[in-house]
């Protein structure tokens, strides 16, 4: 999921929950009783918590906020040369990234794997296929559903910086995970 679509949905959700925290009554119509009939109705629906805000709502705002949380982790993955093993450095973000997408089943990922220059053009297809799978295989083992993940390899044809030095090289080799809207 792109960063913007996640900013509209939280606002959206923000912008509701403060609607309905927004939409009281304002009267105290007292019965025959002499009671307060809104404290009465709203103490008999149950969905409703402090502030006037629902369940249903709060839910739908913190699985915005989470989608927003793992949107902001680190999707980027970088590998040493010719190694298809997940460096020590991105394991917890990958963990939080499983974390969200096995508690949001309709949320789906697509692993882009990539390589640098160097090498066969086949070899680096396979190289760049082998560091996706790497990272599924992480996700997978952390509760994500495999129909969730997507994998395919760019090998050198897309690298992140050009030129022919060991930084350059260090910037291509790499996994890129991207939420995909469905």
């Amino acid at each position: 999921m792109k960063a913007s679509n996640v900013a509209k949905a939280v606002a959206l959700t923000l912008s509701v929950a403060w609607a309905a925290g927004c939409s009281t009554t304002g009267g105290t119509d007292t019965g025959a009783a002499g009671t307060d009939t809104a404290t009465d109705t709203a103490s008999t629906q149950g969905a409703e918590v402090s502030g006037g805000v629902s369940a249903a709502e709060l839910a739908a705002q913190k699985a915005a906020d989470d989608a927003a949380a793992a949107a902001a982790l680190q999707s980027v993955f970088y590998f040493d040369f010719d190694r298809s093993v997940v460096k020590q450095d991105g394991l917890a973000a990958l963990e939080k990234h499983a974390a969200y997408l096995a508690a949001t089943p309709s949320a789906s990922v697509r692993l882009e794997g990539h390589a640098d220059e160097r090498g066969t053009r086949e070899y680096n297809m396979a190289l760049g296929e082998r560091r996706a799978q790497a990272v599924a295989r992480i996700l997978q083992v952390n509760g994500v559903n495999a129909n969730q993940i997507e994998t395919i390899s760019y090998g050198e044809e897309k690298p992140a910086m050009l030129g022919h030095t060991s930084e350059s090289w260090a910037q291509n080799r790499r996994v890129e995970l991207k939420y995909v809207s469905n």
